[in-house]
């Protein structure tokens, strides 16, 4: 049994909720440099151009890479060989406190959805946790902004819907998002399980890193398809046109009823931002 004592839970916390929002991850660089080299658009290539500018100040500056710093999405996957001494709960809030105040990043959370005060402080997180083997404790802090998080969705299609109607549904988010989320985007894909399963598996494919595509070759394919689909509606980036609407379009998918095909999209800003640590 490993014993992790939960102080050391926020120290690390803490440090991954600036640096997440300082530091934006190499393989979203390297796809906004490449679109930028391809993008035929001179506006749309000028843009990509600011974005790629932007970034490296915030990396050389240690300042947020947007001012929407967003909701502090933590990520725990549990080693069932692993025990956390102290409360967890009040550990991973102390983390994002603590992140947020000392790095002077945007307060962007209310404690109640209708009285709307803020709680000063970005906590609570939003936390998931996974229980799995092993005597590890893998943290990931993903801050999400609200830009690209409101243009989301889910439905819940019939299996007569078929692959047809996910495709069309995930065409008609984006299009419907357009201008709105800050392309270029990413867009994560969950189709099956339950109503709120299909959620959170879209949002853990916003996790995958733009250059990794689906192990299943059949969900490989469909990210390819849909991720040309996309570029081809010529929003673009910031939605003044060009042929780099999305990065990437990554897709996960489960089990579900016989009666049902969920599927939600969950959008991401160019800004994806993301960290991981191992205790």
């Amino acid at each position: 049994m490993k014993i992790i004592k939960s102080e050391e839970l926020t120290v690390a916390i803490r440090e991954m909720c600036m640096n997440a929002n300082y530091h934006l991850p190499k393989d979203m660089k390297d796809a906004i440099c490449t679109c930028r080299e391809n993008e035929p658009f001179d506006i749309a290539k000028n843009i990509l151009g600011k974005i790629e500018e932007n970034f490296n100040i915030a990396d050389e500056d240690e300042v947020p890479i947007c001012q929407d710093t967003g909701l502090a999405l933590v990520f725990l996957e549990i080693g069932q060989d692993v025990h956390i001494e102290g409360d967890l709960r009040s550990a991973v809030d102390e983390g994002v406190r603590q992140g947020y105040t000392d790095g002077y990043l945007r307060k962007s959370c209310v404690k109640d959805p209708f009285d709307r005060v803020n709680t000063k402080d970005n906590t609570p997180a939003v936390l998931y946790t996974d229980i799995v083997p092993g005597d590890e404790l893998r943290i990931t802090v993903a801050p999400k902004g609200f830009g690209s998080e409101n243009m989301s969705q889910i439905k819940m299609l019939k299996p007569s819907d078929g692959l047809e109607g996910v495709k069309q549904f995930i065409l008609k988010v984006v299009e419907e998002a357009g201008p709105n989320p800050c392309p270029p985007i990413v867009v994560g894909v969950g189709v099956g399980g339950t109503f709120d399963k299909a959620a959170l598996l879209a949002k853990k494919a916003l996790l995958r890193p733009v250059n990794q595509r689906n192990d299943n070759p059949f969900y490989s394919d469909l990210e390819a398809e849909m991720l040309e689909k996309i570029n081809a509606l010529g929003i673009g980036p910031q939605g003044f046109g060009g042929k780099t609407t999305a990065l990437a379009v990554n897709i996960e998918s489960m089990p579900t009823h016989i009666a049902g095909l969920p599927c939600a999209v969950n959008i991401n800003c160019h800004a994806t931002r993301h960290v991981t640590k191992v205790l």
